[in-house]
């Protein structure tokens, strides 16, 4: 079987999956698209959005109908880094034997994420980029696939820490949950108001997953969406005189990772839409969710009442 049909086939099984989904998670069909992009990329998400969206709910769904393992982390001030890569005891035998922590699993929920202190924070820090965790000197591989998905809610800020930048950067997605519409809420009301309980099947298995991350890869790209994509980061740094807007507006630009995500995140989109090869309209398609945490505002932006999402459609609409 050709990787065009094996791409084909797997495709098909996506939007039987998203159908799976929306049997529990009414409305957000781009969020879930986002999400499924990040997955299928490689890449970790951050969801943010206020109390009651469904984000933990849209998480644990994903994971049972991918089929995967799936762990849920509770962030609180008091957790430890061990808390979260498991630690070493002593046993009966009077020998060290590490015990695995929650992120030893294929999904891993990091729930309120900035309700717990930098220095555990950055214990995520290994797991993410490396897919392994180094305890006394020994390294541990995690289990492939291996995706975070964090929450973060926007309005308590009382108790809270804010995210590293290091951290930040880690997440190839930063996705912003709004509230459903008049429609989709009484949907979910009409859903979740009753005795009725719906249950989700398996579609993809993490063999699949990983074939298809592969096959994502090999996506040929043509040279204008390289120039493009490296045209759209460059114009969010401040080392350039031509570039007036971040000189305006930002105290920070996106770096190179940025462009590797909006590369490997316009081939996925341009994939689950059936393309062969990503158009300018699929790197726009996934532009604000790749450098809206990776773009820091001025006073002036802020002054302005500008968020990151408007600088970054101001670059879009900069380039030709």
């Amino acid at each position: 079987m050709s990787e065009v049909e094996q791409l084909n086939i797997l495709i098909e099984r996506c939007n039987i999956l998203k159908k799976e989904i929306g049997k529990v998670i009414i409305g957000q069909e781009d969020i879930i698209n986002k999400v499924l992009i990040s997955i299928f990329s490689s890449g970790h998400c951050l969801l943010v959005g206020v109390p009651g969206l469904a984000k933990t709910l849209l998480v644990n769904t994903i994971s049972k109908v991918l089929g995967l393992s799936y762990n849920r982390i509770q962030f609180t001030p008091d957790l430890m880094p061990s808390d979260i890569t498991g630690s070493e005891i002593l046993d009966s035998n009077r020998e060290f034997r590490f015990i695995k922590g929650p992120i030893f699993s294929n999904i891993v929920l990091a729930d309120e994420i900035n309700r717990t202190s930098p220095k555990t924070q950055s214990a995520l820090l290994e797991a993410m980029q490396e897919h392994s965790v180094t305890i006394a000197g020994k390294t541990y591989p995690l289990s492939e696939p291996f995706f975070v998905l964090a929450t973060q809610n926007p309005i308590e800020q009382e108790g809270t820490y804010p995210l590293p930048e290091a951290q930040l950067d880690r997440f190839m997605f930063n996705l912003k949950l709004d509230y459903p519409s008049f429609e989709e809420e009484i949907e979910i009301l009409k859903n979740t108001t009753t005795d009725n309980s719906v249950e989700v099947s398996p579609v993809l298995s993490a063999e699949d997953i990983t074939t298809l991350q592969q096959i994502i890869k090999r996506i040929p790209v043509n040279d204008n969406i390289y120039r493009y994509v490296v045209s759209l980061s460059e114009k969010t740094r401040l080392n350039k005189e031509e570039n007036s807007l971040a000189k305006r507006y930002l105290s920070w630009g996106a770096g190179p990772r940025a462009s590797q995500y909006l590369i490997i995140g316009a081939k996925c989109s341009a994939a689950l839409k059936g393309k062969y090869s990503p158009d300018i309209e699929d790197v726009k398609d996934v532009a604000s969710a790749v450098l809206r945490h990776r773009i820091v505002l001025n006073y002036s932006a802020q002054a302005e009442g500008l968020v990151p999402e408007d600088i970054v459609n101001m670059i879009i609409d900069e380039i030709k």
